[in-house]
């Protein structure tokens, strides 16, 4: 922090000499670091490539020369041999030796030579079957289905490369072999190798001065090791161990002799250290061998026109630098003379009562410097200007702050006053404000609310209803008298009505959300109240009509039963008007029932269960479409307000099902959990737009029934059907405490 605030201190002249000498510096070494790095790129890239090459050409001069030198071992060999078996078949011919003693004295004498430590000779016939073998067992063995002996078989002579596993070998080894031919007995001569054993077979000194002969720059060479570590080719160390010289052994380079690879060339190379001074080596493996070509160069034969070139950029820097300095200063004193002289100008004393518009500075030029005289000579008069009307607005704004003040004041006192809950959300649904009125019923207090969000204070089964409520508001629209529950501090859940808008700004962007909470715990109370008295006013006047009403239908009908029967033999047109009384008195106590029973369904069917039976059955009869009931083997008894609110939801549904869907196949399912029952009713029919036709009354009252038992109703519907789902707590279905209520039964005759 101090070094920027020294330079912000100092006079320009030394910011100007201060920031000039960073960019030229700045440039200088990038471009010189470009043009360094460019030339080193190209040098390095020449390195290598010439490193790749050539130890790519000397690992194929290696390999051409290991593999002309195995093969020149073996072919001196079978031809030695083959001169050996000549020498005895001639012997033979002169009768020094019989042919079997000659040919078991040249068996003995080839198979006793040893081709290295594995590699051996062996005798075939001209059809390839095992003639003479160092393994006994082999031999009389015929071995012409392998692809190398059909080869030998039709070339008799020749060098021939194969693979070939041994009985206790775990896979094939690459193997080696050269065959002479011998007519008059009919042997096929052979003398093979495996590929491991061919670095002690071969001759070194077949392609030891091509790779001595390859020069790298004035001290680069080529070199091969062995795997262990030790020079097989080298200027001056052959037959040295790497980790017995100085300039290798702290190398890093001895990690790289252990590894394997396939018969394909895997270069690797290494760095150490600075350019200067030090050598860089590019190695490749030959596996076959397990040999490592390697070259070595010494880098100053490469990087010295490197130090030319730094040398070269350092030089010009700063002779550059000596001759941009004073430059620097001429040019900004011509700058920062004027400059002072207005600064001189501003330092002095303004409050001298003559005002902003006597301070003008007389310009003596037209360059930039006149220019910013002139400027300054308007900004002063226009600042006189400015701090009139200054004056004047702090005194209006003060003014208008002080009435906003009191106007805040009044709506808040305002707000406090309202006697019914009222909360501010901000557009991301944090609290900004609600009044007393709020905490006083819900019990939340607006310090341990302010700045967060009210997720709480909705209950869960009431999200998806406030997440709607919610994208109405945004959209614009002011949220409609809406019958939903809150949770209160405490736990408790209250009833309440809600209304909400959003407000704006003077620009008409939405700030945030107002919502205004009516508590009706009390109105729910009462309307329970009302309907539980209403229960029991039709359970009063299905009890009149049913004990007391068809009773005494049913005594008149005895009667015109038995006053038919005594005037049937004095008067006969008589008995067939006291038979038509008879019949309609039969009407009028059917008709009685039926409305008592409409009056009280529940009580007058056993409870839920009988009264969803016989509703699906005359539904069944009366309308003609199939009306099935589900229910779970141990449905709760419930009590009675309960029941019948569940009775004629489901009756007012299955009458739009038929009425307005037009369906002709529907399910009344009841199903009881631990803590859940669920009444769901399900039809085939048409369809409709709850949202649009929720407005029916009819799906009022359904709601209005379920919000009174604190249970949910959600209606789902398409043109493919619709399904009425209401789910209410097990235990709003207990009985109430105390004896049950008296039930009227049924009587079909008297």
């Amino acid at each position: 922090m101090k070094l920027p605030h020294h330079f912000n201190n100092l006079p320009i002249r030394y910011r100007i000499l201060c920031i000039y000498s960073a960019t030229f510096i700045v440039i200088m070494g990038l471009s010189s670091l470009t043009i360094y790095s460019i030339v080193k790129q190209h040098v390095e890239k020449n390195m290598d490539n010439m490193l790749h090459n050539t130890t790519s050409a000397m690992v194929n001069n290696v390999k051409t020369a290991a593999s002309v030198s195995i093969r020149n071992y073996l072919r001196a060999t079978a031809e030695n041999n083959l001169d050996m078996v000549r020498h005895l078949h001639r012997l033979a011919q002169k009768g020094t030796l019989t042919p079997e003693q000659a040919r078991n004295q040249a068996a003995d004498l080839m198979l006793a030579r040893k081709i290295g430590t594995q590699g051996y000779i062996c005798i075939l016939d001209g059809s390839g079957r095992v003639v003479k073998h160092p393994k006994k067992q082999l031999e009389g063995l015929d071995i012409s289905d392998h692809a190398f002996v059909r080869e030998m078989v039709a070339r008799k002579k020749g060098y021939i490369e194969y693979d070939w596993q041994n009985p206790d070998d775990t896979g094939p080894r690459p193997k080696a072999l050269y065959l002479e031919y011998f007519a008059p007995w009919n042997w096929m001569i052979t003398v093979s190798a495996y590929r491991e054993e061919f670095t002690a077979l071969m001759e070194v000194q077949d392609f030891e001065k091509s790779i001595l002969d390859q020069k790298l720059g004035s001290t680069g060479y080529t070199s091969v090791l062995n795997s262990d570590g030790t020079f097989v080719v080298h200027p001056q160390f052959k037959g040295a161990h790497i980790a017995s010289i100085p300039e290798y052994a702290d190398s890093g380079f001895q990690p790289f002799l252990t590894q394997t690879g396939d018969t394909r060339s895997i270069p690797r190379q290494t760095r150490f250290g600075d350019h200067t001074g030090k050598k860089q080596i590019f190695f490749n493996p030959v596996p076959e061998y397990q040999w490592v070509v390697t070259s070595v160069i010494q880098m100053d034969d490469f990087f010295s026109p490197l130090t030319a070139i730094k040398e070269f950029i350092i030089l010009v820097g700063i002779i550059s630098l000596l001759i941009f300095i004073p430059i620097t200063f001429f040019l900004s004193a011509t700058i920062t003379g004027p400059l002072q002289n207005l600064m001189e100008r501003l330092n002095e004393d303004i409050d001298t009562g003559r005002g902003f518009s006597n301070r003008r500075v007389i310009p003596h030029s037209l360059d930039e410097v006149g220019q910013i005289s002139f400027y300054y000579n308007s900004f002063m008069e226009k600042l006189e200007a400015y701090s009139r009307d200054l004056k004047a607005q702090i005194a209006e704004r003060k003014q208008a702050q002080e009435a906003l003040q009191e106007s805040e004041e009044r709506y808040r006192s305002v707000m406090e006053a309202a006697p019914d809950p009222i909360i501010v959300y901000d557009m991301e649904g944090h609290v900004l404000y609600f009044n007393p009125a709020f905490t006083r019923v819900f019990g939340y207090t607006l310090e341990e609310s302010l700045e967060k969000k009210m997720d709480h204070f909705v209950p869960e089964e009431q999200w998806k209803q406030a997440m709607e409520g919610i994208q109405e508001i945004l959209k614009g629209q002011v949220l409609p008298r809406t019958e939903t529950t809150r949770k209160a501090r405490d736990g408790r859940l209250i009833d309440v009505t809600l209304r909400g808008s959003v407000y704006r700004d003077r620009n008409g962007h939405p700030l945030g959300t107002v919502i205004t909470h009516r508590d009706i715990s009390q109105v729910k109370q009462l309307e329970k109240t009302i309907m539980e008295i209403s229960e029991k006013e039709r359970q009063k006047i299905g009890n009149d009509l049913h004990d007391d009403l068809c009773p005494h239908l049913i005594g008149v009908e005895g009667l015109s039963k038995v006053l038919k029967t005594r005037v049937e033999k004095t008067a006969p047109n008589a008995a067939q008007s006291v038979e038509n009384i008879t019949r309609l008195i039969q009407e009028a106590i059917r008709k009685t029932r039926l409305l008592a029973r409409g009056l009280c369904p529940v009580y007058f069917k056993h409870g839920l269960l009988s009264s969803f039976q016989e509703l699906a059955a005359n539904t069944k009869t009366v309308h003609q479409v199939t009306c099935s009931l589900l229910y779970h083997e141990k449905i709760p008894p419930g009590n009675d307000m309960v029941n019948t609110n569940l009775y004629h939801i489901a009756q007012e549904a299955v009458q739009n099902a038929i009425r307005h869907g037009g369906a002709d196949h529907i399910t009344i399912e009841m199903t009881s959990r631990k803590t859940w029952f669920s009444l769901r009713i399900t039809d085939n029919g048409t369809g409709f737009d709850p949202s649009r036709d929720f407005r029916g009354m009819g799906l009022r009252i359904m709601n209005y029934r379920a919000k009174l038992m604190g249970a949910s109703l959600d209606i789902e519907s398409s043109d493919t059907g619709t399904r009425v789902t209401l789910k209410l707590p097990v235990s709003a279905l207990h009985p109430p405490d105390g004896p049950p209520p008296g039930r009227i039964v049924s009587r079909d005759s008297p």
